[in-house]
């Protein structure tokens, strides 16, 4: 069984070894494997209460080169996650760097594949089974050209949008496409620009400024799902930012 705590500790636990980690410590004092545990004591007689953990994952490439540029805002999604719940992204495992921790008592596990974009499914399917995540609560963050620079969309479900990183994804999850993804909008390249080189080049100030809004904007969203799930206040968060540059 999965649990999760308000505790500020996740422990993670096979048949036979187990593991604990805390969000200031550098790494686990067993081996770990299988699955995210943690227990939540009820107030009349110590009954624990169930959750079930997720797995965030950003896409994007490793490497300072790669820092900052519009193809890696899933890594930073994943960077503004770890800090505003105190998350050290200290491990690799899986051919990613991970953190584990919580929002409120639901246990997170965050990654950023360092395999690059075009083959992250290889970190993401070995995680999922693993840890033993359920599709519905493998979330994908990544850059998306429909959408306008700073423009967020958080769904239950969808296509890889020619995206090679979501191709990946799907790729190692069975060609399944039932998981969600916070998609973040970078934009389309002006006039006869290359896609690759808008990819990888950097945000205007303009943009930069655009961004990081977003992150906030989706820190909260990402704490809204794994709280609530895709509620009435997922909708009209996706209502709010279709239409966030519109001037009335």
């Amino acid at each position: 069984m999965l649990y999760a705590a308000s505790v500020q500790s996740v422990c993670l636990f096979s048949n036979s070894s187990t593991a604990h980690f805390h969000p200031r410590s550098t790494k686990p004092l067993v081996s770990t494997r299988l699955s995210i545990r943690a227990s939540l004591p009820d107030n009349d007689n110590g009954v624990k209460v169930e959750y079930t953990p997720w797995l965030i994952v950003g896409l994007g490439n490793p490497g300072n080169k790669y820092h900052g540029t519009r193809h890696n805002v899933g890594f930073e999604m994943i960077d503004s996650i770890a800090q505003a719940q105190g998350i050290l992204m200290n491990t690799i495992q899986s051919k990613a760097l991970i953190g584990i921790g919580s929002i409120g008592e639901v246990p997170i596990l965050l990654a950023k594949p360092q395999t690059y974009m075009n083959f992250c499914g290889e970190s993401v399917g070995p995680l999922a089974a693993h840890y033993q995540i359920p599709l519905r609560h493998i979330l994908l963050t990544y850059d998306e050209m429909s959408l306008p620079n700073g423009v967020l969309r958080l769904q239950p479900k969808g296509g890889h949008g020619h995206h090679n990183g979501v191709k990946s994804v799907m790729g190692h999850l069975d060609g399944r496409r039932e998981f969600p993804r916070l998609c973040i909008g970078i934009g389309n390249p002006p006039g006869t620009m290359d896609m690759k080189a808008f990819l990888l080049q950097k945000f205007s100030s303009v943009e930069r400024k655009q961004i990081d809004a977003a992150l906030e904007q989706g820190v909260e969203a990402v704490r809204t799902l794994a709280l609530n799930g895709f509620s009435q206040r997922v909708n009209r968060f996706n209502l709010t930012q279709k239409y966030k540059y519109h001037k009335v």
